[in-house]
């Protein structure tokens, strides 16, 4: 059961990502119980609410993110940053 455990590296990056994924559920949970959501057609090809924008984008940003990883020698954060723009793009107009 040790060995298991060893392979999960748990670096204070790995630990603020995950970190920020619950904040994001819990303020998109509460903002959803006091401002129930609509659903509305943006550049996306289907009608969406908040939740599906956040979902598809947390996507699109994760793929970018290992597409940047797989094929650039740049550094990480700069695949993260443009991970968040596209993910700030899809919330608000997608």
């Amino acid at each position: 059961m040790e060995n298991m455990l060893a392979w999960m590296a748990w670096t204070p990056p790995v630990a603020v990502f995950f970190s920020l994924i619950v904040l994001m559920l819990i303020v998109m949970t509460v903002w959803e119980m006091r401002v129930p959501t609509v659903e509305r057609k943006g550049f996306l090809p289907i009608s969406t609410t908040r939740g599906d924008r956040l979902f598809i984008g947390l996507l699109t940003a994760a793929y970018i993110n290992l597409i940047w990883a797989g094929l650039t020698d740049l550094h990480q954060a700069v695949g993260a940053v443009i991970g968040f723009v596209v993910l700030l793009i899809v919330m608000r107009w997608g």
